[in-house]
């Protein structure tokens, strides 16, 4: 069984097909009227919106919320017995009546009825307001995903399956890949195994989701409160210390480590050392007790798996269907950026080192890990003239919005509307529609949650709650999406007023719910962001660049309280040089991030006896800043459950977003060039991952990719 299999790949591999009538896995829909001309489709609510959708054959879905955890448990249940009997259904069907559509069609069915279920359960979890309702979400997350696994493990499907690919059927474009990709997937989940270990490795996987889950739930849960004086927030801006929350009397300010922009509010602003050490110790200490023995169990977990499927190392694991390929290739990466970067970041911490001798008055002073932010925040206020804060008047958050949807509504042709939220499952919630401006197709929707709160997940991320796919039958289920973001609230009569900073993390996030609302793919496991780790932030870090466009900006940048004017040009160009003149800082940082996450899934092992707070301070001080004594970071670093083996992803995405960026750049009219964005939105937004990312981004760029552009942003390459 297993050396079939393994030749069967080959044959895959090789594109060997013997001819047969290609069977459709999918019907054509029935023919229906025509739509409206685009100039006089402006939907005003979400029904007209979804009756619009019918005439393209699509349909236009808002996820129906579970509001109790008898009503979480029962919609987990719902979800296991049909999916299963499906599968009962596909390991059934005889060898002389298999199809494509009945057998590997089939099963992109099911992962995505699966997926239906956890993106609702992750949502509760990560944004509902009721304590319950989260911890019923976390469990039946635990409960479904361990179950999930378990579907993988169907003897009797995976013959199937192998009986139906053994005939060598026909196929091309997306069938073809994904008949490919299962295969690929059943041999890494063990199925090629001799029985006893593929139970183990089965057994393994379930109880590594399980323990996943629990550490990123920690996470979320994990919170802190320091009160400090007013003395001890010298520096910190007065808008701030007056917002909500954050005054509780005359002379106590409360500051929570565990909601980002309070953390670097005060660690980039706070004069006294001591209240950034304090803080930055707090949290980096956040979820450890909880957390520690839950990650050592997840990593020695994740090796055993791995080297029962013959793999060196869970990094080799999981870089294989990536970009990268493999371990060593991702480590080399890594390598390679951190040597190059040595120079410019060994300048930069001496410039900072000065800073602070010239500060304190210490000969002796030293740059410690709660310094940098601060000191690169004091470069670019005495250097170059950029007070981060100041630059906030800019960026009043609804005008932001708005000018931000005008610059991906003229590049990708769309147009996007505000409709009443449908549900409404936390106050505040806002629900937008997307439809194709040239062809009035609507698109899809999405939701901004922007504002932090009690119990709601406290970084940026984009989750998925209904994706995009060609349904059984025949019409397209177009996605719906989460924006869920931590953004300073509007305080009193002022609005909520965003960073420069903060402008960046925006236009990023939006350009991941841009990537899955343009999809094309036919099936839901290539469709929108389901992409190789080690590229799915390229498309919306591409967009963070256009925030630093002076053309750009002046679409929408402008004091709030005096729209007539704009932001300098000298001031921008300071911020770019600021920007350029702490890069090795933040990048030495990043890389430090990238390689303690390949070190772990690499070095720690069953019964190694490694100390994972010693392994992950070791490394990050070595190529860092040296890591506060008796913190563990390592317990609060969140990317380890989605990103595992995978953070040097971050870089490697923006080593091909810088390339893909110059096709704009170059050309006459700017980043603003329509055409470039279309060819943007065909070849690599819509695609997805309907076919390798390598020719998606060969085919956008006209040639190969090229790294040159990347190290110049770094300021390391100057030709």
């Amino acid at each position: 069984m297993r050396y079939a299999a393994l030749c069967l790949l080959l044959w895959l591999a090789l594109g060997c097909n013997t001819p047969e009538p290609p069977s459709p896995s999918r019907p054509k829909p029935a023919k229906l009227p025509p739509p409206p001309p685009p100039e006089e489709f402006n939907p005003a609510t979400l029904r007209e919106f979804q009756q619009a959708a019918t005439r393209f054959h699509n349909i236009i879905s808002v996820p129906k919320l579970e509001q109790s955890p008898e009503a979480i448990d029962h919609a987990v249940r719902q979800t296991m017995t049909r999916v299963g009997a499906a599968l009962d259904a596909i390991a059934a069907c005889s060898h002389d009546k298999q199809t494509f559509a009945n057998t590997i069609g089939a099963l992109d069915d099911l992962d995505y009825e699966i997926s239906l279920t956890a993106n609702r359960l992750q949502l509760i979890q990560e944004t509902s307001t009721n304590a319950a309702l989260r911890e019923a979400a976390t469990s039946a997350s635990k409960r479904l995903s361990e179950w999930a696994v378990g579907t993988d493990y169907r003897q009797d499907v995976y013959r199937a399956v192998h009986a139906y690919a053994l005939t060598l059927p026909n196929l091309a474009g997306e069938d073809k890949k994904l008949l490919k990709d299962v295969l690929r997937d059943y041999r890494r989940a063990g199925l090629t195994l001799p029985d006893e270990a593929r139970g183990q490795v089965e057994k393994l996987r379930k109880e590594l989701a399980r323990l996943t889950t629990d550490f990123h739930a920690n996470i979320t849960k994990a919170q802190a409160d320091l009160n400090f004086t007013r003395a001890e927030l010298e520096g910190v801006p007065e808008d701030f210390l007056g917002s909500p929350g954050v005054k509780v009397s005359e002379d106590t300010y409360r500051v929570q480590p565990n909601v980002t922009f309070q953390f670097l509010m005060v660690m980039e602003n706070a004069r006294r050392e001591a209240t950034r050490r304090k803080l930055a110790i707090v949290q980096q200490n956040l979820a450890r007790a909880e957390n520690l023995p839950v990650l050592q169990l997840i990593l020695e977990t994740r090796d055993q798996i791995a080297h029962l499927l013959g793999y060196p190392s869970w990094a080799d694991y999981q870089t294989e269907p990536k970009m990268a390929g493999t371990a060593q290739r991702a480590q080399s990466f890594v390598d390679q950026l951190t040597t190059e970067l040595a120079p410019k970041f060994a300048r930069e911490l001496a410039e900072f080192r000065q800073m602070k001798v010239k500060e304190t008055g210490n000969a002796e002073a030293k740059i410690e890990s709660w310094d940098w932010r601060y000191y690169a925040n004091q470069l670019k206020k005495e250097r170059y003239t950029v007070d981060a804060e100041q630059l906030r008047v800019y960026f009043p958050m609804e005008k932001t919005l708005r000018g931000m949807f005008d610059i991906y509504q003229t590049l990708f042709g769309l147009k996007i509307q505000r409709l009443d939220p449908h549900p409404q499952w936390v106050n505040g919630l806002r629900m937008y529609a997307v439809w194709d401006a040239e062809t009035a197709e609507p698109l899809g929707l999405f939701y901004l949650d922007l504002y932090p709160r009690e119990g709601k997940y406290n970084h940026f991320a984009q989750l998925p709650l209904i994706e995009g796919k060609r349904l059984p039958g025949g019409r397209y289920q177009r996605p719906t999406v989460a924006l869920v973001c931590n953004f300073p609230p509007p305080s009193g009569d002022k609005p909520s007023l965003l960073s420069h900073a903060d402008v960046v993390t925006l236009f990023h996030e939006f350009g991941h719910a841009m990537h899955s609302l343009l999809t094309r793919a036919q099936y839901a496991r290539f469709a929108g962001t389901r992409v190789p780790r080690d590229f799915v932030e390229a498309p919306s870090q591409m967009f963070e660049n256009w925030v630093w466009d002076k053309k750009v900006l002046d679409r929408f940048a402008a004091d709030y309280r005096d729209s007539s004017k704009k932001i300098p040009e000298n001031i921008l160009n300071h911020l770019k040089e600021a920007k350029l003149a702490t890069a090795g800082m933040h990048y030495r940082r990043q890389l430090a991030l990238a390689a303690v996450d390949l070190a772990l899934h690499t070095q720690v092992h069953p019964g190694g006896g490694q100390d994972i707070v010693k392994l992950s301070n070791d490394v990050v001080s070595k190529s860092f800043l040296p890591v506060p004594p008796d913190t563990a970071f390592v317990a609060y670093f969140g990317h380890l459950t989605t990103y595992d083996a995978g953070y040097y992803g971050y870089a490697w995405a923006e080593d091909i977003a810088a390339d893909m960026t110059t096709r704009f750049e170059n050309s006459h009219d700017g980043l603003m060039d329509v055409k470039k964005g279309r060819r943007l939105r065909n070849e690599i937004y819509a695609q997805g991952d309907s076919r390798d990312v390598h020719e998606s981004i060969e085919k956008f760029l006209g040639r190969p990719h090229r790294i040159q552009p990347f190290l110049k942003q770094l300021g390391i390459y100057t030709k």
